[in-house]
């Protein structure tokens, strides 16, 4: 089972920036894209961005579009979540999720069969 840790959570205040890395296990990836939601305190989970693997294509929620981007390394199975003008609205748990067999909407957390642990990210006022 493929496995994805993610890194590079913490503190940061607003206005400020951070970069989210998530890695997946294997030595090549075969899904079908790679990107993260978030669920902030008392919030359920809700879709941030994504990458499909093959074309490189993104899509990012309107609350983070503009601010956010979100690349792929294919020789590391690696994507980067590159987090700009954060503001306190953006506090949550960030999760990584990969598609390998579900079909269905990118921004549909059930289209999703493999989830990180998650990595929290603090936007100080």
């Amino acid at each position: 089972q493929v496995q994805l840790v993610e890194s590079g959570g913490g503190l940061v205040q607003a206005g400020g920036s951070r970069r989210l890395s998530c890695a997946a296990s294997g030595r090549t990836f075969s899904g079908i894209a790679m990107g993260w939601f978030r669920q902030a305190p008392g919030k359920e989970r809700e879709f941030a961005a994504s990458i499909t693997w093959s074309s490189g294509s993104t899509l990012y929620e309107d609350s983070v579009k503009g601010r956010f981007n979100l690349s792929r390394d294919k020789a590391k199975n690696t994507v980067y979540l590159q987090m700009n003008s954060l503001i306190p609205e953006d506090t949550a748990v960030y999760f990584c999720v990969a598609n390998f067999r579900r079909s269905g909407p990118i921004t549909s957390a059930e289209t999703y069969d493999t989830w990180g642990q998650g990595t929290q990210v603090t936007v100080s006022s």
